[in-house]
């Protein structure tokens, strides 16, 4: 009967504003694969209700959907006869806990998208069929056990029969016994309990004082920054951390922005934590993930190492989060939406579980420094290095005078040069940074002057060369993936094409000319995509197996290999005059960071840089070793109203219509200007690479203030876009970006 109905919301894994009312007949089986009305004794016990969070099939637009409940006996806004009633409840699927609904509404919130659009990346498609196989197996795994528990206890019974006249067969009533306990989990199997990590790491005086002050800030229940200089030994600080935690019967989510670096990580924290470490990445195998989560919802006494789609786990009794090289713009997610920041994103998630959070960096963000500048995060520094080593001696090389008095060699100076064989020749290792991967970042005919372009994006097309020729050279695009081979005869005149540049492939070529008998490798994202072969690599050069690594942003982040002596920027003008008002920020990071990868132990290091500008403020920033906080860049920020002084939101504008898309951003514009706005407004503009994947690019910048009407103006900027996307009919190419990197 209708009076028997329980309606219920359901976040769909959609880009929907609403969630989709549906009905459900307690009493009545929702299982797949049973008949309505056709009661099983075990359907029967959780059939009576749907609670918050459980997972259910349902028919949306046509399709079929397995969606999350949200609320349950909630009255419907439309008669109940055209509410359709769900087709099952997915029972061997994990109820989604109150944590995760509470992050993903929080989230959806505060980076303004939909619920739906956040259980979409906490649920991927993927995912879901996995759990729906995993679940499978256990069940098939469960029947398996039953039976042969059932055979035992059979067995056990006719051996205990003829207990009184065999006195030899006690031997084996004890062995199936045993086997019967393991079977019930009331033994242990082999291998198991995991041992417990041991917390008694020696730190340095320094480091004990800056625990202290991370537990004095834990105490008080706000978010503790370690800004420790590389080198100054913060993992031992976060592995002690996450020691006393898993002691205590908690749980650890330790966060890095890059795969790379949680590879070598990983071994660090496999000698300490064993068979408690998790890694979840997208380098894992969907198999590992699945395994992850399942075991993440149910386990104690873990400690999860992964990037920024870890904060999605099911998490439970989290004690812990730790957030490596929090400045780091990969925690940052592009698209699609939910685009998050995982380092905000993960005191979000500290806030609903109440648990520590600890961000670590040798060069924290401004809006990290600032948060500590107004009490709302405490601080603890490591000034020294661990090993006590001094900082790398800077040297800066002018290349345009270089090449003046024909000292340069390709990409290299004879200066560079003459400090790598010195390095070399003393046993160290060196590490070379070139900001860009392939073999030269763009070709141009030497007759015409012709540039290639992608047909898709607006930005030059790169020129690659396989590893070991056996594939035809090619040109690529680094901003959609579209690839073409090269020929090398310009297609406008047929004259010919010459590489502009050097890339981390050409700079491999170089280096082997120049260095025939050193052992050479190369680490950027085409050779990271093979996890065994980036693995491989960092393994080799920690060990000293390699003598020269090149690579890209990459190779600069957490590493730590004890020999290396010399690190080099070759081509360093391409961090800087970026159209984007953080680009001295990051610039100043990134060198910091590849600074601190050499000298590690007792021998000082040489840091040089390459340039064309040897005069600009960042380098003053690294020679100078300034803080950052304390240079102009905070004053400049305030100046123009820019975070951490404000918000920042991107609206973005998309069309493959180029007219269309300077059109309808004027008339976003309009309606965004219109009466009171407590945002400043910039634009429409275009960026610097304004058509990406055959669309034209215009840009909407607001500038919020940082005030209690926040979450009221975002709502209101919000529900403004929704309404002009429905009276122009122009759903799909409006993308919002809060909190832009």
């Amino acid at each position: 009967m209708a009076d028997d109905k329980i309606y219920i919301s359901v976040i769909l894994p959609l880009r929907l504003e609403w969630e989709p009312c549906y009905s459900y007949t307690p009493g009545i089986s929702c299982f797949p694969g049973t008949i309505k009305g056709e009661e099983t004794e075990a359907a029967a016990e959780d059939t009576e209700t749907v609670r918050r969070g459980d997972r259910v099939r349902v028919s949306f637009a046509g399709r079929e959907y397995v969606g999350t409940v949200d609320e349950t006996g909630i009255l419907p806004q439309t008669a109940p006869d055209k509410i359709k009633e769900i087709i099952s409840v997915e029972r061997e699927m994990a109820r989604v806990t109150e944590e995760e609904l509470a992050l993903w509404k929080q989230v959806a919130e505060y980076y303004m998208c939909t619920v739906g659009e956040v259980c979409k990346a906490a649920y991927p498609a993927g995912k879901i069929s996995g759990e729906k196989k995993l679940a499978a197996m256990q069940q098939r795994e469960a029947e398996r056990r039953n039976k042969k528990m059932s055979l035992l206890q059979e067995k056990l019974a006719k051996l205990r029969e003829k207990l009184p006249k065999e006195g030899k067969i006690r031997e084996k009533i004890a062995a199936a016994e045993a086997e019967l306990q393991k079977l019930q989990g009331l033994m242990p199997e082999e291998g198991n309990p995991v041992p417990m990590p041991d917390d008694r790491i020696m730190l340095s005086p320094a480091q004990d004082e800056a625990l202290m002050k991370i537990k004095e800030a834990f105490r008080k229940g706000i978010p503790a920054l370690l800004k420790g200089v590389t080198g100054s030994g913060k993992t031992e600080i976060y592995t002690r951390l996450a020691c006393e935690c898993i002691r205590k019967g908690q749980n650890v989510l330790y966060m890095v922005p890059e795969i790379a670096l949680g590879r070598q990580l990983e071994m660090r924290l496999q000698e300490v934590f064993g068979a408690r470490l998790m890694a979840f990445h997208s380098g894992e195998t969907m198999a590992r993930r699945r395994d992850t989560a399942d075991r993440v919802r149910t386990a104690d006494g873990y400690i999860v190492l992964g990037t920024r789609s870890s904060i999605f786990l099911p998490h439970h009794n989290l004690g812990l989060i730790i957030v490596d090289e929090e400045h780091d713009s990969s925690y940052k997610q592009d698209s699609p939406a939910p685009r998050y920041n995982g380092r905000d994103t993960a005191v979000m998630l500290a806030g609903i579980h109440g648990c520590d959070i600890v961000l670590g960096s040798a060069t924290p963000s401004l809006e990290s420094l600032y948060n500590c500048m107004s009490g709302k995060y405490a601080i603890a520094e490591l000034k020294e290095r661990y090993h006590h080593a001094e900082d790398a001696e800077i040297e800066i090389i002018d290349t345009i005078a270089e090449r003046k008095k024909n000292g340069m060699r390709g990409s290299l100076s004879i200066k560079l040069i003459e400090h790598i064989s010195e390095t070399l020749e003393e046993g160290g290792q060196v590490m070379l940074f070139r900001a860009r991967r392939s073999f030269s970042p763009a070709v141009q005919c030497v007759e015409c002057g012709f540039i290639p372009k992608c047909p898709h994006c607006n930005v030059s097309l790169s020129l690659h060369k396989s590893r070991n020729g056996a594939t035809p050279e090619r040109l690529v695009c680094h901003s959609c993936g579209y690839s073409t081979p090269f020929g090398g005869k310009c297609p406008e005149c047929e004259g010919e094409m010459k590489g502009l540049g050097a890339g981390t492939q050409k700079i491999e070529e170089e280096v082997s000319a120049l260095f025939p008998s050193a052992r050479i490798a190369r680490l950027d994202s085409d050779t990271a995509q093979s996890a065994v072969y980036s693995k491989d690599i960092v393994r080799k050069f920690s060990k000293g197996e390699t003598d020269i690594l090149i690579g890209t942003q990459m190779v600069t982040k957490g590493f730590d290999f004890p020999n290396l002596r010399l690190v080099a920027v070759l081509q360093a003008d391409t961090l800087l005059g970026i159209q984007d008002f953080r680009a001295d920020e990051k610039a100043a990071q990134l060198l910091e960071q590849f600074r601190g990868r050499c000298g590690r132990r007792e021998k000082r290091g040489l840091f040089v840089i390459q340039t064309s500008s040897p005069e600009h403020p960042v380098y003053r920033i690294i020679a100078g070793n300034e803080k950052i906080e304390e240079t102009s860049l905070l004053a400049e920020r305030k100046q123009f109203s820019y975070p951490p002084f404000s918000r920042v939101i991107n609206i973005e504008i998309r069309d493959t219509s180029e007219q269309r898309a300077m059109l309808m951003s004027t008339k976003l514009c309009g309606i965004l200007e219109s009466g009171h706005t407590p945002y400043a407004l910039t634009g429409p503009f275009s960026p610097s690479v304004d058509k990406a994947a055959d669309n034209y690019i215009r840009i909407i910048r607001l500038n919020l203030r940082k005030d209690r009407q926040l979450v009221s103006t975002k709502r209101r900027i919000m529900n403004a876009i929704n309404e002009f996307e429905a009276a122009e009919k122009y759903s799909g190419h409006i993308v919002i970006d809060v909190d832009p990197v």
